[in-house]
């Protein structure tokens, strides 16, 4: 690789996870516009239950949670990170705009073509609503000079986004939106609750084959961005879940021995036969998981939304 060449972050990252001892992608490159695409295409699917559980929890519980993260501020930011098409969001920004809430929305994504189109409905929909959208990292965003100013705010991290994320990633992500909130300031987090395996499993490797595509798709982004020769169809898609630790597991796995060429690193990677590619933890978790991060934060957890059968909840904190 030459020394004058400079790499951009998705390269260093798909570097540094083809290098490793164990081969890992990191899912937040899932989301280019194809991907993003991809995914409303599983939110939509009904052995994805997660994105019908929020929705159900969002769409009969307008109003308590509207009253929830209002009721000491009339006005306030609204920051969303990974808006996606705001399916859920909407519903509250619906009703804080019948309620005349001085709102300045804010939405943060990775992609610049869901930011687009999020923005282009919600102007048709709420013509007054100030927005300030950010594209990309969230991550980055958070950390970026003159981001946030002392104005009362609100944090939505909805989706089960949070599970995401490695455990090392979710107290450095905590930890940031710990410091970057002042007393008062509320927190609304989606998390996905542990249940039965096999409702797990229906979802994370559907027989339609979307999550396979999904995952496949971080192949194909990697061919387009960084000049490599992946073949898509040398893998095939596992997920595997382990109810103690309730981790949900997903890898792309060689069928073959090969090797691929990534051009803009001018690096070859070996795969051996039968070699996992590691692409995404979705951590399922317990009211007392939620509870203990919330407090090890400083955080107050003052309401769990849930949905009728149990299987999600969005948790309300508050910044003590």
């Amino acid at each position: 690789m030459q020394a004058s060449v400079k790499l951009t972050l998705f390269a260093k990252d798909t570097l540094r996870g083809l290098t490793a001892p164990k081969k890992f992608l990191l899912p937040k490159y899932f989301y280019d516009d194809r991907g993003s695409q991809i995914f409303e295409k599983i939110m939509r699917m009904p052995e994805y239950y997660l994105t019908a559980c929020e929705y159900e929890i969002f769409s009969e519980q307008t109003d308590q949670i509207c009253n929830a993260i209002s009721e000491v501020n009339h006005s306030f930011e609204l920051i969303e990170l990974g808006p996606g098409d705001g399916l859920k969001s909407r519903l509250l920004l619906a009703r804080l705009q019948e309620e005349n809430v001085d709102l300045n929305y804010i939405p943060v994504d990775i992609s610049g073509h869901a930011l687009s189109v999020l923005k282009e409905k919600l102007k048709l929909e709420f013509p007054k609503l100030k927005i300030n959208e950010y594209v990309g990292d969230y991550f980055q965003i958070l950390k970026s000079p003159g981001f946030f100013n002392g104005n009362p705010k609100t944090i939505f991290f909805l989706g089960s986004n949070i599970g995401n994320f490695y455990p090392e990633e979710r107290e450095g992500f905590l930890k940031s939106l710990s410091e970057i909130t002042r007393s008062g300031d509320k927190l609304l987090i989606g998390f996905d609750l542990k249940k039965s395996p096999d409702i797990l499993l229906n979802a994370y490797d559907d027989k339609q084959g979307l999550t396979r595509d999904f995952n496949m798709n971080h192949l194909i982004r990697i061919n387009k961005e960084l000049d490599a020769d992946f073949e898509p169809e040398n893998f095939e898609h596992h997920a595997s879940y382990d109810p103690v630790s309730g981790a949900m597991n997903s890898y792309l796995v060689s069928k073959k021995e090969h090797k691929v060429f990534i051009g803009n690193l001018e690096k070859e990677i070996h795969f051996s036969k039968w070699e996992p590619v590691f692409m995404e933890l979705s951590q399922k978790f317990a009211f007392k998981d939620i509870e203990n991060m919330a407090d090890n934060f400083g955080f107050e957890v003052l309401e769990n939304f849930t949905d009728s059968k149990g299987y999600f909840a969005d948790s309300l904190w508050v910044r003590k």
